[in-house]
Protein backbone atom coordinates (compact mmCIF):
# COMPACT_ATOMS: atom_id res chain seq x y z
CA UNK A 1 0.00 0.00 0.00
CA UNK A 2 1.10 3.63 -0.86
CA UNK A 3 0.78 7.15 0.92
CA UNK A 4 0.46 10.07 -1.19
CA UNK A 5 2.30 13.12 0.58
CA UNK A 6 2.20 16.54 0.04
CA UNK A 7 5.30 18.78 -0.35
CA UNK A 8 4.77 21.26 2.45
CA UNK A 9 3.77 19.01 5.29
CA UNK A 10 4.03 15.48 4.41
CA UNK A 11 0.75 14.77 5.76
CA UNK A 12 -2.83 13.34 5.06
CA UNK A 13 -5.69 15.80 5.54
CA UNK A 14 -8.10 14.97 8.13
CA UNK A 15 -10.97 13.25 5.98
CA UNK A 16 -13.68 15.52 7.61
CA UNK A 17 -12.93 18.07 5.26
CA UNK A 18 -15.31 18.46 2.78
CA UNK A 19 -15.94 21.09 0.28
CA UNK A 20 -19.59 19.66 -0.81
CA UNK A 21 -22.26 21.24 0.68
CA UNK A 22 -24.44 19.30 3.41
CA UNK A 23 -27.17 17.16 1.94
CA UNK A 24 -29.12 17.92 4.35
CA UNK A 25 -29.62 21.37 2.52
CA UNK A 26 -28.59 20.29 -1.21
CA UNK A 27 -31.85 20.12 -3.12
CA UNK A 28 -32.64 16.66 -4.79
CA UNK A 29 -32.00 16.27 -8.20
CA UNK A 30 -34.55 16.20 -10.65
CA UNK A 31 -34.25 14.51 -13.97
CA UNK A 32 -37.38 16.17 -15.79
CA UNK A 33 -36.02 18.37 -18.99
CA UNK A 34 -32.53 17.91 -18.38
CA UNK A 35 -30.02 17.65 -21.28
CA UNK A 36 -27.13 15.64 -19.66
CA UNK A 37 -23.40 14.55 -19.96
CA UNK A 38 -24.01 10.56 -20.67
CA UNK A 39 -21.24 8.43 -18.41
CA UNK A 40 -18.03 7.55 -21.03
CA UNK A 41 -15.02 5.76 -20.05
CA UNK A 42 -11.83 8.24 -19.94
CA UNK A 43 -14.33 11.25 -21.21
CA UNK A 44 -16.29 11.97 -18.02
CA UNK A 45 -13.41 12.84 -15.34
CA UNK A 46 -13.42 16.01 -13.98
CA UNK A 47 -12.09 19.03 -16.24
CA UNK A 48 -15.26 17.69 -19.06
CA UNK A 49 -17.92 17.39 -16.47
CA UNK A 50 -16.98 21.06 -15.66
CA UNK A 51 -16.89 22.38 -19.19
CA UNK A 52 -19.99 20.54 -20.03
CA UNK A 53 -21.73 22.53 -17.37
CA UNK A 54 -20.11 25.54 -18.31
CA UNK A 55 -21.61 24.76 -22.14
CA UNK A 56 -24.95 24.33 -20.99
CA UNK A 57 -25.52 21.05 -19.56
CA UNK A 58 -27.97 20.59 -16.73
CA UNK A 59 -26.61 17.42 -15.26
CA UNK A 60 -22.93 15.21 -16.21
CA UNK A 61 -22.50 12.32 -15.29
CA UNK A 62 -18.68 10.29 -14.21
CA UNK A 63 -17.53 7.86 -16.14
CA UNK A 64 -18.55 4.19 -15.29
CA UNK A 65 -16.33 3.88 -11.64
CA UNK A 66 -16.44 -0.37 -10.47
CA UNK A 67 -17.33 -0.93 -7.20
CA UNK A 68 -14.51 -2.93 -6.21
CA UNK A 69 -11.89 -0.41 -7.19
CA UNK A 70 -14.12 2.79 -5.64
CA UNK A 71 -14.49 0.48 -2.28
CA UNK A 72 -10.96 0.05 -1.96
CA UNK A 73 -10.08 4.11 -2.41
CA UNK A 74 -9.00 6.54 0.41
CA UNK A 75 -11.13 9.92 0.54
CA UNK A 76 -9.21 12.79 1.15
CA UNK A 77 -9.71 16.19 0.93
CA UNK A 78 -7.24 18.51 -1.49
CA UNK A 79 -6.84 22.04 -0.18
CA UNK A 80 -4.52 23.12 -3.00
CA UNK A 81 -7.07 22.05 -5.47
CA UNK A 82 -10.18 22.12 -3.55
CA UNK A 83 -11.64 19.14 -4.71
CA UNK A 84 -12.15 15.79 -3.10
CA UNK A 85 -10.49 12.88 -3.74
CA UNK A 86 -10.90 9.10 -3.93
CA UNK A 87 -7.42 8.04 -4.29
CA UNK A 88 -5.91 3.90 -5.29
CA UNK A 89 -3.70 3.24 -2.53
CA UNK A 90 -1.32 0.85 -4.05
CA UNK A 91 -0.06 3.51 -6.71
CA UNK A 92 -1.70 6.96 -6.14
CA UNK A 93 -3.50 7.03 -9.02
CA UNK A 94 -6.73 9.31 -8.32
CA UNK A 95 -9.72 6.91 -8.95
CA UNK A 96 -12.68 9.62 -8.51
CA UNK A 97 -11.68 13.40 -8.23
CA UNK A 98 -14.86 15.58 -7.40
CA UNK A 99 -15.29 19.70 -6.81
CA UNK A 100 -17.82 21.79 -5.13
CA UNK A 101 -18.92 23.65 -8.66
CA UNK A 102 -20.98 20.32 -9.73
CA UNK A 103 -21.64 18.61 -6.93
CA UNK A 104 -25.43 19.71 -6.92
CA UNK A 105 -25.47 18.08 -11.05
CA UNK A 106 -23.15 15.12 -10.33
CA UNK A 107 -24.24 11.38 -11.04
CA UNK A 108 -22.11 8.69 -10.38
CA UNK A 109 -22.33 5.95 -12.77
CA UNK A 110 -21.28 2.45 -10.64
CA UNK A 111 -20.66 -0.66 -12.51
CA UNK A 112 -21.52 -3.39 -9.54
CA UNK A 113 -23.19 -6.76 -9.70
CA UNK A 114 -24.12 -6.94 -5.99
CA UNK A 115 -25.98 -5.19 -3.66
CA UNK A 116 -24.70 -4.91 -0.75
CA UNK A 117 -21.33 -3.78 -2.09
CA UNK A 118 -22.93 -1.35 -3.98
CA UNK A 119 -24.80 0.41 -0.66
CA UNK A 120 -21.52 0.13 1.15
CA UNK A 121 -20.10 2.13 -2.07
CA UNK A 122 -23.00 4.48 -1.93
CA UNK A 123 -22.77 5.40 1.70
CA UNK A 124 -19.27 6.02 1.19
CA UNK A 125 -19.60 8.54 -1.65
CA UNK A 126 -23.16 10.28 -1.18
CA UNK A 127 -22.20 13.22 0.27
CA UNK A 128 -19.81 13.88 -2.39
CA UNK A 129 -22.59 13.16 -5.26
CA UNK A 130 -26.15 14.38 -6.09
CA UNK A 131 -27.00 10.90 -7.73
CA UNK A 132 -25.87 7.22 -7.94
CA UNK A 133 -26.66 5.36 -11.07
CA UNK A 134 -25.75 1.83 -11.85
CA UNK A 135 -24.51 0.68 -15.34
CA UNK A 136 -27.15 -2.19 -16.55
CA UNK A 137 -26.44 -1.30 -20.20
CA UNK A 138 -22.34 -1.78 -21.39
CA UNK A 139 -22.34 -4.43 -23.60
CA UNK A 140 -18.59 -4.66 -22.70
CA UNK A 141 -16.67 -7.81 -21.97
CA UNK A 142 -14.75 -6.46 -18.72
CA UNK A 143 -18.43 -5.78 -17.79
CA UNK A 144 -20.39 -8.70 -19.13
CA UNK A 145 -18.14 -11.18 -17.76
CA UNK A 146 -17.99 -9.34 -14.29
CA UNK A 147 -21.70 -9.81 -14.20
CA UNK A 148 -22.06 -5.78 -14.43
CA UNK A 149 -23.65 -3.47 -17.58
CA UNK A 150 -25.84 -5.47 -19.89
CA UNK A 151 -25.53 -8.58 -17.96
CA UNK A 152 -27.89 -7.26 -16.30
CA UNK A 153 -30.53 -7.00 -17.96
CA UNK A 154 -30.20 -11.07 -18.21
CA UNK A 155 -31.27 -11.27 -14.23
CA UNK A 156 -33.81 -8.56 -13.80
CA UNK A 157 -34.87 -9.92 -10.30
CA UNK A 158 -31.33 -9.48 -9.04
CA UNK A 159 -30.90 -5.71 -10.56
CA UNK A 160 -34.49 -5.10 -8.95
CA UNK A 161 -32.73 -6.21 -5.56
CA UNK A 162 -29.37 -4.16 -6.48
CA UNK A 163 -31.85 -0.94 -6.53
CA UNK A 164 -33.98 -1.57 -3.94
CA UNK A 165 -31.77 -2.07 -1.66
CA UNK A 166 -29.98 1.21 -2.61
CA UNK A 167 -33.19 3.27 -2.91
CA UNK A 168 -34.31 2.24 0.62
CA UNK A 169 -31.03 2.93 2.54
CA UNK A 170 -29.42 6.22 0.37
CA UNK A 171 -30.36 9.67 0.77
CA UNK A 172 -29.66 10.54 -3.08
CA UNK A 173 -31.40 9.67 -6.12
CA UNK A 174 -30.76 6.00 -7.26
CA UNK A 175 -30.86 5.48 -11.32
CA UNK A 176 -30.35 3.32 -13.88
CA UNK A 177 -28.95 3.35 -17.28
CA UNK A 178 -30.47 0.27 -19.48
CA UNK A 179 -30.42 -0.68 -23.47
CA UNK A 180 -33.47 -1.83 -25.21
CA UNK A 181 -34.43 -5.70 -25.26
CA UNK A 182 -34.97 -6.96 -28.94
CA UNK A 183 -38.89 -6.91 -27.97
CA UNK A 184 -40.92 -3.79 -27.21
CA UNK A 185 -43.10 -5.54 -24.46
CA UNK A 186 -40.10 -7.08 -22.67
CA UNK A 187 -38.82 -3.61 -22.39
CA UNK A 188 -41.35 -2.48 -21.02
CA UNK A 189 -41.84 -5.12 -18.76
CA UNK A 190 -38.81 -5.02 -17.70
CA UNK A 191 -38.53 -1.30 -17.37
CA UNK A 192 -41.83 -1.48 -15.02
CA UNK A 193 -40.02 -3.65 -13.07
CA UNK A 194 -36.81 -1.57 -12.51
CA UNK A 195 -39.34 1.48 -11.67
CA UNK A 196 -41.10 -0.49 -8.86
CA UNK A 197 -37.55 -0.45 -6.61
CA UNK A 198 -37.85 3.13 -6.02
CA UNK A 199 -35.38 4.79 -8.27
CA UNK A 200 -35.72 8.11 -9.66
CA UNK A 201 -35.64 7.96 -13.56
CA UNK A 202 -34.02 5.48 -15.65
CA UNK A 203 -31.36 6.12 -18.98
CA UNK A 204 -32.32 4.16 -21.77
CA UNK A 205 -29.75 3.76 -25.12
CA UNK A 206 -32.13 3.65 -27.95
CA UNK A 207 -30.30 0.09 -29.11
CA UNK A 208 -30.43 -3.73 -28.00
CA UNK A 209 -27.04 -4.82 -26.29
CA UNK A 210 -25.95 -6.24 -29.96
CA UNK A 211 -25.83 -3.58 -31.66
CA UNK A 212 -23.45 -0.86 -32.37
CA UNK A 213 -23.32 2.89 -32.63
CA UNK A 214 -23.43 2.15 -36.55
CA UNK A 215 -27.01 0.90 -36.11
CA UNK A 216 -29.61 3.25 -36.27
CA UNK A 217 -31.69 3.81 -33.01
CA UNK A 218 -35.01 3.26 -32.15
CA UNK A 219 -36.63 6.03 -30.72
CA UNK A 220 -40.09 3.85 -31.15
CA UNK A 221 -39.31 1.92 -28.42
CA UNK A 222 -38.63 4.43 -26.10
CA UNK A 223 -41.87 6.26 -26.73
CA UNK A 224 -43.64 3.20 -26.12
CA UNK A 225 -41.61 2.81 -22.95
CA UNK A 226 -41.94 6.28 -21.82
CA UNK A 227 -46.19 6.13 -22.33
CA UNK A 228 -45.64 2.81 -19.78
CA UNK A 229 -44.26 4.26 -16.55
CA UNK A 230 -44.62 7.48 -14.89
CA UNK A 231 -40.91 7.99 -14.07
CA UNK A 232 -38.59 10.43 -16.14
CA UNK A 233 -37.01 8.44 -18.81
CA UNK A 234 -33.44 9.68 -20.45
CA UNK A 235 -33.27 9.14 -23.85
CA UNK A 236 -29.55 7.86 -25.09
CA UNK A 237 -28.13 6.64 -28.17
CA UNK A 238 -29.12 9.70 -30.88
CA UNK A 239 -25.50 11.13 -31.31
CA UNK A 240 -24.89 10.12 -34.94
CA UNK A 241 -27.42 12.79 -35.52
CA UNK A 242 -26.61 14.85 -33.26
CA UNK A 243 -24.37 17.93 -34.81
CA UNK A 244 -25.81 21.52 -33.18
CA UNK A 245 -28.03 21.94 -30.04
CA UNK A 246 -31.36 21.69 -31.69
CA UNK A 247 -30.71 18.19 -32.84
CA UNK A 248 -30.70 17.57 -28.82
CA UNK A 249 -34.08 18.40 -28.31
CA UNK A 250 -35.27 17.02 -31.25
CA UNK A 251 -34.08 13.38 -30.43
CA UNK A 252 -35.79 14.30 -27.59
CA UNK A 253 -38.98 14.73 -28.87
CA UNK A 254 -38.66 11.31 -31.57
CA UNK A 255 -38.47 9.83 -28.64
CA UNK A 256 -41.02 11.37 -26.14
CA UNK A 257 -38.59 11.34 -22.99
CA UNK A 258 -38.32 13.90 -20.53
CA UNK A 259 -34.46 14.28 -20.51
CA UNK A 260 -31.92 13.68 -23.29
CA UNK A 261 -28.27 12.64 -23.05
CA UNK A 262 -25.66 12.87 -24.83
CA UNK A 263 -22.58 10.55 -24.93
CA UNK A 264 -20.58 10.71 -28.60
CA UNK A 265 -21.66 13.58 -30.04
CA UNK A 266 -20.36 16.11 -26.43
CA UNK A 267 -17.16 13.79 -26.40
CA UNK A 268 -16.49 14.96 -29.96
CA UNK A 269 -17.40 18.56 -28.81
CA UNK A 270 -19.21 18.77 -25.44
CA UNK A 271 -20.04 22.74 -26.40
CA UNK A 272 -23.18 20.88 -28.49
CA UNK A 273 -24.71 21.90 -25.27
CA UNK A 274 -24.94 25.67 -26.22
CA UNK A 275 -27.96 26.90 -27.50
CA UNK A 276 -26.04 29.67 -28.74
CA UNK A 277 -24.04 27.51 -31.13
CA UNK A 278 -21.00 25.18 -31.59
CA UNK A 279 -17.58 26.76 -29.81
CA UNK A 280 -14.59 27.12 -32.66
CA UNK A 281 -12.19 23.99 -31.57
CA UNK A 282 -9.37 25.82 -30.85
CA UNK A 283 -11.48 27.76 -27.89
CA UNK A 284 -12.54 24.58 -26.91
CA UNK A 285 -9.52 23.07 -26.50
CA UNK A 286 -8.01 25.64 -24.49
CA UNK A 287 -11.09 25.82 -22.44
CA UNK A 288 -10.33 22.23 -21.79
CA UNK A 289 -6.39 22.65 -20.59
CA UNK A 290 -7.10 25.21 -18.73
CA UNK A 291 -9.66 22.81 -16.47
CA UNK A 292 -7.20 20.07 -17.07
CA UNK A 293 -4.37 22.24 -15.27
CA UNK A 294 -6.48 23.81 -12.97
CA UNK A 295 -7.38 20.52 -11.00
CA UNK A 296 -3.95 18.25 -12.05
CA UNK A 297 -5.62 16.30 -14.24
CA UNK A 298 -3.95 13.42 -15.68
CA UNK A 299 -1.90 14.09 -19.33
CA UNK A 300 -2.98 10.36 -20.75
CA UNK A 301 -6.55 11.40 -19.93
CA UNK A 302 -6.50 14.90 -21.30
CA UNK A 303 -4.73 13.56 -24.35
CA UNK A 304 -7.47 10.82 -25.10
CA UNK A 305 -10.09 13.76 -24.36
CA UNK A 306 -8.07 16.09 -27.25
CA UNK A 307 -7.57 13.55 -29.36
CA UNK A 308 -11.39 12.83 -29.34
CA UNK A 309 -11.92 16.66 -30.28
CA UNK A 310 -9.19 17.30 -32.59
CA UNK A 311 -10.04 13.85 -34.85
CA UNK A 312 -8.75 13.57 -38.31
CA UNK A 313 -6.61 16.92 -37.51
CA UNK A 314 -3.88 14.39 -35.73
CA UNK A 315 -2.69 14.00 -38.88
CA UNK A 316 -2.04 17.36 -39.31
CA UNK A 317 1.17 18.69 -38.43
CA UNK A 318 0.26 20.04 -34.87
CA UNK A 319 -1.71 17.04 -34.61
CA UNK A 320 1.43 14.86 -34.67
CA UNK A 321 3.35 17.47 -32.71
CA UNK A 322 0.57 16.56 -30.28
CA UNK A 323 0.33 13.11 -30.18
CA UNK A 324 4.04 13.09 -28.94
CA UNK A 325 3.58 14.42 -26.28
CA UNK A 326 3.35 13.70 -22.64
CA UNK A 327 3.20 15.37 -20.14
CA UNK A 328 -0.16 18.34 -19.41
CA UNK A 329 2.49 21.05 -20.39
CA UNK A 330 3.85 19.75 -23.09
CA UNK A 331 0.24 19.38 -24.72
CA UNK A 332 -0.08 23.39 -23.32
CA UNK A 333 2.69 24.63 -25.07
CA UNK A 334 1.18 23.65 -28.27
CA UNK A 335 -2.35 25.85 -27.22
CA UNK A 336 -0.03 28.74 -26.32
CA UNK A 337 -0.56 27.92 -22.81
CA UNK A 338 2.56 26.77 -21.82
CA UNK A 339 3.32 29.70 -19.26
CA UNK A 340 -0.09 29.29 -17.59
CA UNK A 341 0.48 25.85 -17.23
CA UNK A 342 4.03 26.67 -15.34
CA UNK A 343 2.74 29.39 -13.50
CA UNK A 344 -0.37 26.93 -12.01
CA UNK A 345 1.34 24.04 -11.34
CA UNK A 346 4.32 26.14 -9.17
CA UNK A 347 1.12 27.65 -7.32
CA UNK A 348 -0.48 24.36 -6.59
CA UNK A 349 2.87 22.80 -5.98
CA UNK A 350 3.49 25.85 -2.65
CA UNK A 351 0.18 25.13 -1.81
CA UNK A 352 0.98 21.53 -0.84
CA UNK A 353 -0.79 19.87 -3.83
CA UNK A 354 0.41 16.03 -4.09
CA UNK A 355 0.81 13.97 -7.58
CA UNK A 356 2.18 11.07 -8.83
CA UNK A 357 5.46 12.80 -8.18
CA UNK A 358 4.88 12.61 -4.19
CA UNK A 359 3.51 8.92 -4.39
CA UNK A 360 6.11 7.27 -1.75
CA UNK A 361 5.76 3.47 -0.77
CA UNK A 362 6.03 3.22 2.66
CA UNK A 363 7.87 -0.15 2.79
CA UNK A 364 10.39 1.94 0.93
CA UNK A 365 10.91 4.71 3.33
CA UNK A 366 13.17 2.35 5.55
CA UNK A 367 15.44 1.47 2.54
CA UNK A 368 15.54 4.23 1.00
CA UNK A 369 18.51 5.80 3.61
CA UNK A 370 17.56 9.46 3.84
CA UNK A 371 16.60 10.04 0.31
CA UNK A 372 14.89 13.39 1.30
CA UNK A 373 17.23 15.68 0.06
CA UNK A 374 15.95 14.95 -3.35
CA UNK A 375 14.55 17.92 -4.27
CA UNK A 376 17.64 20.15 -4.05
CA UNK A 377 20.19 17.54 -5.24
CA UNK A 378 21.91 17.10 -2.04
CA UNK A 379 23.97 14.75 -1.87
CA UNK A 380 23.04 12.44 1.30
CA UNK A 381 26.35 11.78 3.02
CA UNK A 382 25.02 8.83 4.78
CA UNK A 383 23.67 7.24 1.46
CA UNK A 384 26.05 8.86 -0.98
CA UNK A 385 23.20 8.60 -3.64
CA UNK A 386 22.87 11.69 -5.76
CA UNK A 387 19.48 12.23 -6.47
CA UNK A 388 16.77 14.43 -8.13
CA UNK A 389 13.03 13.94 -8.81
CA UNK A 390 13.52 13.26 -12.50
CA UNK A 391 10.51 11.17 -14.32
CA UNK A 392 11.41 9.65 -17.73
CA UNK A 393 9.26 10.96 -20.26
CA UNK A 394 9.70 9.18 -23.25
CA UNK A 395 8.80 11.66 -25.71
CA UNK A 396 11.37 13.94 -25.19
CA UNK A 397 13.93 11.64 -27.14
CA UNK A 398 13.82 10.86 -30.78
CA UNK A 399 14.95 7.88 -30.54
CA UNK A 400 16.29 5.01 -29.29
CA UNK A 401 19.87 5.77 -29.76
CA UNK A 402 19.04 9.08 -27.20
CA UNK A 403 17.65 7.06 -24.55
CA UNK A 404 19.32 8.35 -21.14
CA UNK A 405 20.76 4.99 -20.76
CA UNK A 406 22.30 5.37 -24.21
CA UNK A 407 23.17 8.54 -23.80
CA UNK A 408 25.27 7.26 -20.15
CA UNK A 409 26.76 3.88 -21.84
CA UNK A 410 28.54 6.20 -24.63
CA UNK A 411 29.56 8.98 -22.44
CA UNK A 412 31.43 5.89 -20.23
CA UNK A 413 32.55 4.55 -23.26
CA UNK A 414 34.57 8.02 -24.81
CA UNK A 415 35.70 8.43 -20.91
CA UNK A 416 36.98 5.17 -20.43
CA UNK A 417 35.23 4.42 -17.93
CA UNK A 418 32.91 1.08 -16.91
CA UNK A 419 29.49 1.33 -18.14
CA UNK A 420 27.22 1.83 -15.50
CA UNK A 421 25.32 -1.01 -13.37
CA UNK A 422 21.97 -0.54 -12.56
CA UNK A 423 20.09 -1.81 -9.14
CA UNK A 424 15.95 -1.72 -9.01
CA UNK A 425 13.76 -1.81 -6.11
CA UNK A 426 9.76 -2.49 -6.58
CA UNK A 427 7.25 -1.66 -3.94
CA UNK A 428 3.81 -2.55 -4.65
CA UNK A 429 2.90 -1.61 -8.67
CA UNK A 430 6.19 1.11 -8.31
CA UNK A 431 9.88 0.78 -9.47
CA UNK A 432 13.02 3.18 -8.41
CA UNK A 433 16.40 2.62 -10.01
CA UNK A 434 19.76 3.21 -8.59
CA UNK A 435 22.81 4.39 -11.05
CA UNK A 436 25.80 3.10 -10.32
CA UNK A 437 29.01 5.43 -12.56
CA UNK A 438 32.26 5.51 -12.03
CA UNK A 439 32.21 5.34 -8.24
CA UNK A 440 28.95 7.24 -7.95
CA UNK A 441 25.46 6.31 -6.79
CA UNK A 442 22.55 8.66 -8.40
CA UNK A 443 18.43 8.04 -7.88
CA UNK A 444 15.60 9.64 -9.36
CA UNK A 445 13.23 9.68 -6.32
CA UNK A 446 10.14 9.78 -9.38
CA UNK A 447 8.47 6.19 -8.55
CA UNK A 448 7.87 5.04 -11.60
CA UNK A 449 5.25 2.24 -13.28
CA UNK A 450 8.02 -0.29 -14.96
CA UNK A 451 11.75 -1.42 -14.19
CA UNK A 452 13.34 0.08 -17.24
CA UNK A 453 11.48 3.43 -17.10
CA UNK A 454 12.93 3.52 -13.37
CA UNK A 455 16.57 2.33 -14.77
CA UNK A 456 16.06 5.58 -17.38
CA UNK A 457 15.27 7.90 -14.93
CA UNK A 458 18.48 6.85 -12.52
CA UNK A 459 20.71 7.20 -15.66
CA UNK A 460 19.14 10.58 -16.43
CA UNK A 461 20.11 12.08 -13.08
CA UNK A 462 23.68 10.64 -14.04
CA UNK A 463 24.17 12.57 -17.14
CA UNK A 464 22.25 16.04 -15.74
CA UNK A 465 25.37 15.85 -12.38
CA UNK A 466 27.91 14.43 -15.29
CA UNK A 467 26.67 18.07 -16.89
CA UNK A 468 25.61 16.20 -20.32
CA UNK A 469 22.34 17.56 -19.77
CA UNK A 470 21.06 21.41 -19.44
CA UNK A 471 18.71 21.65 -16.06
CA UNK A 472 16.82 24.35 -17.68
CA UNK A 473 15.94 22.14 -20.56
CA UNK A 474 15.17 19.34 -18.52
CA UNK A 475 12.86 21.89 -16.35
CA UNK A 476 10.99 22.92 -19.45
CA UNK A 477 10.34 19.20 -21.59
CA UNK A 478 8.82 18.08 -17.44
CA UNK A 479 11.78 16.09 -16.90
CA UNK A 480 12.71 17.86 -13.86
CA UNK A 481 10.37 18.52 -10.87
CA UNK A 482 11.24 21.00 -8.12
Amino acid sequence: MLRLLTRSRHQWFPLASCTSRSMKTRPRLDYRNKLILAPMVRVGTLPMRLLALEMGADIVYTEELVDLKLIKSIRRHNPALGTVDFVDPSDGTIVFRTCAQETSRLVLQMGTSDAERALAVGKLLQRDISGLDINMGCPKEFSIKGGMGAALLSEPDKAAVILRTLCSNLDIPVTCKIRILPDVDDTIRLVQKLADTGIAAIGIHARTRDERPQHKPHPDVLRAVAQAVSIPIIANGGSRDMHVYEDLRKFQEDCGADSVMVARAAQLNVSIFRPEGLLPMDELIEKYLRLCVDYDNAPHNAKYCVQSILRELQETPRGKRFLQCQTLQQICEIWHLGDYCRRKQRELQTLGNSGRADVEPPEAQAKRLKLEEAANAIVDEYAGVICRNMPFLRSTYASDNHLPKTQLYVHAGKAGKNPPGYETQQCDKLFRAICSYDGQRFSSTFWEKNKKQAEQGAALVALLHLGQLEEETLRDNGSLIN
